[in-house]
């Protein structure tokens, strides 16, 4: 869906403004530190930093642009479905695995009339496996080299538990190179900002996920078994109240 449809607002106070300013200012003071150095004013690397910044403030408003395109009531909009969270008296979201729900929904875009369903890409990885895990990066690398957001890494089956028992993060968003740009911001690949984002504390962030992730299948075995729906929402209002705690701002 793209960004220009569900977050316009976001667009238009945040990333568009940050992405104008920068492309207004970065050029003339480049420009003014070039015409200091003709004249033998020493600018020491502030010549280099400043257009450095122009250059990375063009890829960020690149980057947002990429998910921005007209739309016109859901012409324009498409939707490409990963999982099928519950049918009528069954909770489906941790009882089939990752590549049963997708051969599913494969069958369902192939008989969507209307075109807004798309297949969701996806590349099985044996974590085992050199060469397998050397063809998915470099699958990753070919999709968000093309623009594409990223990919998210998954166990094949949705409910998932190392050998201790402990259930398994369901999934780890990973980002490209210039998607990473929008959310960090225009110069986050600047050495002393990644090193700053290695410094992040994510201990707790995962914590947050599992549990709002047990939560929510939680709700939807509720709902499937036709409990009351403040049972439901009890489940639900918890992964609400998880959201509101407090993490490493640097996320």
């Amino acid at each position: 869906m793209p960004w220009s449809l569900k977050a316009s607002g976001l667009l238009r106070s945040q990333y568009a403004s940050v992405g104008a300013a920068a492309r207004a200012v970065l050029p003339e003071a480049a420009a003014a530190l070039e015409a200091a150095a003709a004249r033998g004013v020493a600018t020491g690397g502030l010549l280099t930093a400043h257009r450095e910044r122009a250059v990375a403030a063009t890829a960020f408003t690149e980057a947002y642009r990429r998910y921005c395109w007209p739309t016109e009531g859901l012409a324009g909009v498409r939707l490409a479905p990963f999982r099928i969270l519950a049918a009528t008296g069954r909770s489906l979201a941790a009882a089939v695995p990752h590549d049963e729900q997708l051969a599913w929904l494969d069958r369902l875009v192939e008989h969507d009339p209307t075109g807004l369903l798309w297949t969701t890409r996806r590349l099985a990885v044996d974590t085992g496996d050199e060469s397998s895990v050397a063809a998915g990066v470099d699958w990753w690398l070919e999709m968000t080299g093309r623009g594409g957001e990223g990919m998210v890494v998954k166990p094949v089956q949705a409910l998932a538990r190392d050998p201790k028992g402990r259930l398994v993060q369901p999934g780890v968003k990973v980002r490209g190179r210039e998607y990473l740009r929008i959310v960090y911001g225009p110069e986050y690949t600047r050495p002393e900002n990644l090193e700053r984002l290695r410094n992040r504390a994510l201990g707790h962030k995962r914590s947050l996920a599992l549990r709002e992730y047990a939560l929510g299948l939680e709700a939807l075995d509720r709902l499937a078994d036709g409990e009351p729906l403040w049972r439901v929402h009890e489940a639900v209002f918890a992964v609400l109240a998880l959201e509101s705690e407090p993490v490493d701002p640097r996320l």
